[in-house]
């Protein structure tokens, strides 16, 4: 509701919403400045003008613009150094100084940078995790010409409690560096409130028994709070929209491979993150695959933050979204708010058997480029997408406040290219812009010969910035896109085997307090969200379950048995046939064989079950999730025998062919020969005969 002006008799009329603020300055919740102006001193500076008839004109405040994570960075660094030592009760400078080996991390360059260090560590530690204890921990930086102590920095140094393989230590500074890469990344995206996750090293501590590795991170003052965890926990006191969005964002940014949960630390500053990947396999054994994928999403609301994001709602089942009015509630009470200026997530547009480790070294590759041709002036980035930033990457110099070691001109770029995109043949090049890549590759010492992929500046832009094709948590997205792509109808889907792992929780109770509270209705629909992603398994659970067979997924499960029901179990039928089920392809042969187990919409049809028998003849691949079964329930010379049959007989829409049945007699018997079958070998053989001896008196009958 507006204010109007206030009209007292004998008084100025005065609009107070045209006054201009406070003076002085103060910090919003995003830092920025905003120059305040008393009322009194705008009465007296503009008596004249507040005494006329002439409508006041409306003020303008200036307001500054959000500072870059580097401002914010520095500033907090002086805040912290005009503020008195939190430690200094506890006299770590009393404490032996000690000679350690720091392992730092450089994401960009994937590797390890070695140096040694002077530290003071206390021999208690002060707080305990679930698998970890922390030292207060005080560290000269290597360039400190001071030997005053009590003005080193304050750090934490982190242990496993229990034993643990020494490479553990470097996968969780791998882990944290990367997750670093993406909380950049986010940030870049320009969201209400930009993150930042806290620089780790390995530190060795050479001069003790047994060398003990420790995790070393800056000590960060303040209330530390978890936001989410690596198994979906989401506080509900502590829920803030900016963490849960800038786990979505890094699903989707990745192209599904991989997510950054486990979110905590101090404000917008995080630590100890978790990375689950598409594959399960990278990094540490916290890395729960696409399981941890279903754990985030099943308490996962979409907020504000979110949609500006474009980014897309993971599909649930609407007793599930019952299940979120709580959560959606209190991020509407949030503070945090869209300011109208953020840039849409796109999914990074490489080959889609690129790695979840390769994806993150994507990223750093796509802003490099992006700074590199902003610089040069030779390129712009598209409308909507993020501005270049102009500083590389984290280094692991960050870890001590030095100065960055890395340049852009180390970059991959064009090296690295080929590893992103494969070798695919790239449209015509002219001879102008061969010269051109050649000088390129010459600068960059690449060979490049005649065989190899040539990608010119134009491919290069519409390999790194135009990715249309945004990699969604929706599954009619998914489809539509597998669609459009030309994919196969099953196989290659994370986003399905997300909603698999979501089916299997609810079978198991995972998200009940009780086994009789089990959600089945939402297992059901997750399994059908699977399968219409073309997750094999997922698509023969629906197919077995609608034609009334056991399945494996949901085993508890039943629907009616319906025409309807049957009509629709034989289209997943079809669908796991097509993509080599062996089991499917049989069970569909064997329906249109015999006429059993069909809707009312089909009839018994030998052409249609020929042609499926043998598919199942040919099929000796893999089907297309990579398996291949080989139980063998109908060994092939059985197949050869019924279809011997059929063709000796003929009928249901099936011309009889005592020639072609002879042939097919012949190969059962040498089947089953081969599989020690000799007395079914001959019998093979004397139906062989007699199809032929078929053949000869149907040809006398016709001369």
């Amino acid at each position: 509701m507006s204010s109007q002006p206030i009209s007292i008799p004998g008084k100025v009329k005065t609009n107070f919403n045209s006054l201009p603020p406070i003076a002085g300055s103060i910090d919003d919740e995003d830092g920025s400045m905003v120059n305040l102006v008393s009322l009194v001193d705008f009465i007296l500076q503009n008596k004249d003008t507040l005494n006329t008839n002439e409508p006041p004109q409306p003020a303008t405040i200036k307001q500054a613009r959000t500072p870059p994570l580097k401002k914010k960075w520095k500033r907090a660094i002086k805040k912290s150094l005009s503020m008195d030592d939190p430690w200094a009760s506890f006299h770590l400078e009393d404490i032996k100084t000690e000679r350690a080996t720091r392992h730092r991390y450089h994401s960009t360059k994937q590797t390890w940078v070695i140096d040694e260090v002077n530290i003071k560590m206390a021999t208690e530690a002060f707080a305990h995790g679930a698998m970890r204890e922390c030292f207060r921990l005080k560290k000269k930086s290597n360039f400190a010409k001071s030997r005053d102590w009590k003005h080193a920095g304050n750090f934490v140094a982190k242990s496993y409690m229990e034993t643990v393989d020494r490479q553990v230590y470097f996968q969780d500074v791998r882990l944290q560096m990367d997750a670093k890469i993406w909380g950049e990344e986010y940030s870049r995206h320009n969201p209400p409130k930009k993150v930042d996750i806290c620089q780790m090293c390995v530190l060795e501590m050479k001069d003790r028994p047994g060398k003990p590795l420790f995790h070393l991170e800056n000590f960060i003052e303040g209330e530390y709070t978890k936001y989410n965890s690596n198994s979906g926990f989401v506080r509900d006191e502590a829920l803030r929209q900016t963490p849960q969005s800038f786990s979505h964002f890094t699903f989707e940014r990745s192209g599904h491979k991989l997510i950054v949960v486990d979110i905590q630390g101090v404000g917008d500053l995080w630590t100890d993150p978790q990375i689950h990947t598409s594959t399960g396999t990278e990094y540490n054994e916290g890395n729960l695959g696409t399981r941890g994928f279903a754990l985030f999403f099943a308490t996962h609301a979409c907020n504000e933050i979110c949609r500006s994001l474009d980014l897309t709602q993971f599909d649930l089942h609407p007793t599930e979204f019952r299940d979120h009015e709580k959560v959606v509630q209190l991020q509407r009470n949030s503070d945090t708010h869209v300011r109208g200026s953020t840039y849409h997530c796109t999914r990074a547009r490489t080959r889609p058997s690129i790695s979840p480790m390769d994806v993150t070294q994507f990223v750093i590759l796509e802003r490099q480029i992006s700074m590199s041709e902003s610089s040069t002036g030779s390129m712009s980035p598209p409308v909507g997408s993020p501005p270049p930033d102009f500083f590389e990457p984290s280094s692991p110099d960050d870890i001590s406040m030095s100065p960055r070691d890395s340049h852009l001109s180390e970059s991959p770029m064009l090296t690295d290219l080929p590893r992103f995109f494969g070798n695919r043949r790239r449209r015509g090049v002219s001879e102008s812009d061969s010269d051109t890549l050649s000088r390129r590759a010459a600068s960059n010492n690449i060979q490049i010969t005649e065989d190899d992929d040539i990608m010119v500046p134009e491919d290069e832009r519409a390999a790194m910035f135009m990715n249309q094709q945004h990699k969604a948590s929706s599954v009619n997205q998914e489809m539509m896109m597998r669609a459009k792509l030309n994919h196969q109808k099953a196989g290659g889907s994370i986003l399905g085997q997300i909603h698999l792992d979501l089916a299997r929780y609810h079978e198991i109770g995972r998200f009940a307090e009780d086994e009789n509270d089990r959600n089945m209705d939402a297992a059901l629909y997750h399994l059908e969200q699977a399968a219409k992603c073309g997750v094999l398994e997922a698509i023969i659970g629906m197919a077995r379950m609608y034609v009334q067979l056991p399945h494996d997924v949901l085993e508890e499960m039943s629907v009616d048995d319906t025409d309807d029901n049957i009509a629709e179990g034989l289209e997943w039928m079809e669908i796991a046939a097509q993509a080599g089920d062996r089991a499917s392809l049989l069970y569909l042969a064997k329906a249109y064989d015999t006429g059993n187990g069909l809707s009312s919409h089909r009839e018994r049809d030998w052409t249609e079950a020929t042609h499926w028998y043998q598919e199942v003849l040919e099929n000796n691949n893999e089907d297309d999730e990579g398996t291949f079964d080989a139980t063998m329930d109908d060994p092939p010379y059985t197949i050869q025998a019924r279809l011997a049959e059929m063709y000796r007989e003929g009928g249901f829409d099936l011309e009889a062919s005592p020639t072609k049945a002879g042939d097919l007699y012949n190969e059962a018997a040498e089947g089953a020969m081969a599989a020690m079958k000799g007395r079914l070998s001959n019998k093979y053989f004397m139906l062989a005969e007699e199809c032929y001896g078929e053949c000869e008196e149907e040809e006398e009958e016709g001369e």
